[in-house]
């Protein structure tokens, strides 16, 4: 079942010097229960999509259908069906305590307190934010303010989430527990997530599919995993005892494409692109003419932020 249809979302900004288009004739669906990753660099048009979806700007053309309804004609139905956590942690009220602030938003979704208390207390306990329960949203540490604005998303019990940046500007550990709440709690409760992030560890940990847009329009819409094999080479390292000479270096430059080496005083390393696995044979071949002695060979896996800039590089 389709939760979210977009088709065709165009919206155009326009002033005296120039004419934009955020996004660019964009179309694409999310099934019920998906994790669906957007990426782009700045400027790409991933707030915009977002916002416009949620119907908290005006599109200039298209059609965007939630659970069924359309919500350009009814944005109303936007609000009663999708959560958002906008921005990191700008949908928050920042003079309002943590359970203040979640008794609002379940308010704003037409939820009584004793409607919501026993899920008040469950996201608390979720988000570890026990000792903050009665704290002002401003004096909370920015991990926890994060935290926070998920929480009020997810206490409004809509059936799709949107996160743009939710760990924008959180240490390591911060990120982490996000990650973990997102892949955990919230995925087990069957909620649609769109999720916006620079953050391609998080977005390849907690995604299974995503849709990278540039300047508007989309440049790819697949899963990780096949846009990882789409890309795949056989690329391997080979670690030499000590160090090589140029002559062995101009040997694997003639004859295979994409070498790096690198070298420390104990050893040298050796990464090539071998479009054939076979000819892995050829590299040890010239080594043991060398009289190399090899320590390690490795298959290393596509980098899915290489592919994601090369995708970029490509449509730009």
């Amino acid at each position: 079942m389709q939760i979210l249809q977009c088709e065709n979302l165009t919206k155009i900004y326009r002033n005296k010097k120039q004419t934009v288009r955020a996004a660019d004739n964009i179309s694409f669906s999310i099934k019920k229960g998906e994790l669906v990753g957007l990426l782009g660099p700045n400027g790409a048009g991933k707030t915009t999509t977002i916002k416009c979806l949620c119907r908290l700007l005006n599109p200039t053309s298209g059609k965007i259908h939630i659970d069924g309804f359309d919500v350009i004609k009814n944005p109303r139905i936007a609000y009663e069906k999708a959560a958002a956590v906008l921005e990191g942690n700008r949908n928050i009220y920042w003079r309002m305590s943590t359970k203040e602030n979640l008794k609002l938003f379940a308010g704003l979704q037409g939820y009584s307190y004793k409607q919501v208390k026993n899920k008040i207390e469950e996201l608390v306990e979720i988000f570890g934010l026990q000792e903050k329960i009665s704290t002002e949203a401003r004096f909370l540490s920015r991990g926890m303010q994060q935290k926070l604005a998920i929480a009020c998303a997810l206490i409004k019990n809509t059936k799709i989430l949107f996160l743009d940046e939710p760990t924008l500007g959180l240490d390591v550990e911060a990120i982490y527990e996000v990650r973990n709440l997102l892949k955990g709690k919230i995925s087990s409760e069957g909620k649609t997530i769109f999720l916006s992030s620079h953050n391609m560890g998080v977005v390849e940990d907690v995604c299974k599919r995503v849709i990278i847009i540039n300047h508007g329009k989309i440049v790819a819409d697949e899963e990780i995993k096949k846009i990882k094999e789409l890309f795949r080479v056989n690329t391997y390292r080979f670690e030499i005892e000590g160090k090589i000479g140029e002559q062995i270096k101009k040997e694997f430059l003639k004859r295979f494409l994409g070498v790096r080496f690198s070298t420390d005083e104990s050893k040298t390393e050796i990464i090539i692109d071998l479009k054939d696995s076979i000819r892995i044979y050829e590299v040890l071949e010239i080594l043991k003419k060398r009289g190399v002695k090899l320590l390690n060979i490795q298959n290393i896996e596509p980098d899915f932020e290489e592919i994601y800039l090369e995708l970029v590089k490509r449509e730009k």
